[in-house]
């Protein structure tokens, strides 16, 4: 079975109302720890209505950096009183138990979000990032079988993880189970910008558009035959690419662009041009592939 990976912290565990009881134990404390937010606010005041959101959604974006505490100054004037807080909204950012920053009025979410990274400082990896890393290189070393439960633990806590996704699909595809591969891919948007989802999209489209691997035979005695069948040459290319091939199916195609560019409106290129982002833009099959078509194409 799959397993199961911490969620992001709730919003309840980052943001409460807080009291000049639970001060102590809820700014000066708890800042010991991870840095602390106090917004302090009143019912009556218009702009606090303005920062507060922006303030909770930066805090939630943050997923665990800093955590938030809002003081209502009209029920809890205490501490508000020893922090001189003149006016309000004012924030206060609170580590180690002592104020390190602050500000007065509804600021823009982009100062929020500066004010936040300073008081975080900055962020290492996180989980999600750890375990794709993972999942990356148990791919590369082969075990098919690690990397795709490291992925699918990555997608349970963040769902629309666009590089989860590409591993996870790139996992049923090396293990040949194209639905699925596909249902996976399916997960992302359809005009979500990720090389590793363009990349296994382009594996799929090849695999799914490949001639029967029984036929490779036939085509090899076709082209052996006669080297100018194109129709076989680019039918080859396609099933040694359906079957990962791609080094081997370059090949195929830059030979029929050498000996006929225009070949079937330049399809061989297209191919090849789809071969590339099915192995990645920046493989070793792309880059040599990319040298010899220039060559090809500019001598």
């Amino acid at each position: 079975m799959l397993g199961e990976t911490a969620p992001n912290p709730a919003k309840a565990d980052l943001i409460k109302e807080g009291s000049d009881d639970s001060f102590l134990a809820d700014v000066i404390e708890a800042s010991k720890i991870q840095p602390v937010i106090v917004d302090f606010w009143a019912t009556w005041c218009g702009p606090c209505r303005q920062l507060t959101p922006a303030l909770e959604k930066a805090v939630t974006a943050a997923k665990g950096a800093v955590k938030l505490v809002k003081i209502d100054v009209d029920k809890n004037p205490a501490y508000a009183g020893q922090l001189r807080v003149q006016s309000i909204p004012t924030v206060y950012a609170f580590k180690d138990g002592k104020p390190v920053d602050g500000f007065m009025g509804a600021v823009p979410e982009s100062q929020i979000a500066a004010f936040i990274d300073k008081l975080a400082g900055p962020a290492g990896p996180s989980d999600i990032d750890l375990l794709l890393d993972t999942a990356k290189a148990d791919l590369d070393a082969g075990d098919v079988g690690a990397a795709a439960q490291a992925y699918a633990e990555a997608l349970q806590a963040e769902p629309d993880n666009l590089k989860a996704i590409a591993g996870l699909a790139r996992c049923y595809l090396i293990g040949g189970d194209l639905e699925r591969a596909g249902e996976v891919a399916d997960m992302a948007p359809a005009d979500a910008k990720d090389a590793d989802l363009a990349s296994v999209r382009a594996a799929l489209a090849l695999a799914a558009e490949a001639p029967d691997e029984s036929e490779t035979t036939a085509l090899q005695a076709k082209i052996a035959a006669d080297p100018s069948d194109h129709q076989a040459r680019f039918d080859l290319a396609k099933a040694l690419a359906a079957n990962g091939k791609l080094d081997q199916a370059a090949d195929q195609l830059l030979d029929i662009i050498a000996r006929d560019r225009a070949w079937n409106d330049e399809a061989a290129r297209k191919q090849l041009l789809t071969v590339f982002e099915a192995a990645g833009q920046m493989s070793d099959v792309a880059k040599s592939g990319r040298r010899r078509l220039s060559a090809i194409l500019f001598s």
